[in-house]
C-alpha cells in the first residue's frame, strides 16, 4: 500500500511540476504560436500525468476507467483544439500582412 502511495505521489507531483512549466513558458515566450505550443504538449502531457497518479492511488476500479476515458479525451481535444487556435493565428496574420501590402501599394 505504500508503494502505491509513493509511486502515485511521484506521478502527480511530476504532473504539477509540468503544469508550471507550462505557466512559466506561457508568460516567457513572446509569440503567440510559441505559447500555445507550450500549453497545450505540456497540458496534455500533465494530465496523463496526474490522472496515471490517481489511477495508481485508486487501483482498479470504475473510476480508473473514467480516469482513462479523460485522458483519451485531453489527448483527442487538445491538440487539436491547438491546431485550429494556430491555424486561425496564422491566417489573420497572413491577413493582416496582405492589407498592410495592398496599402504600401496603392
Amino acid at each position: 500500500m505504500i508503494v502505491r502511495f509513493i509511486i502515485a505521489a511521484v506521478l502527480i507531483c511530476l504532473g504539477m511540476i509540468i503544469f508550471g512549466v507550462a505557466t512559466f513558458g506561457i508568460f516567457r515566450f513572446r509569440y503567440v504560436l510559441n505559447r500555445m505550443h507550450i500549453a497545450a504538449q505540456c497540458d496534455t502531457m500533465a494530465v496523463l500525468f496526474c490522472c496515471a497518479g490517481v489511477m495508481v492511488l485508486t487501483g482498479i476500479t470504475f473510476t480508473t476507467l473514467k480516469l482513462l476515458l479523460v485522458i483519451a479525451f485531453v489527448w483527442a481535444a487538445n491538440p487539436l483544439a491547438s491546431h485550429l487556435i494556430a491555424k486561425i493565428e496564422y491566417v489573420s496574420q497572413n491577413e493582416d500582412d496582405e492589407d498592410e501590402f495592398i496599402e504600401e501599394v496603392i
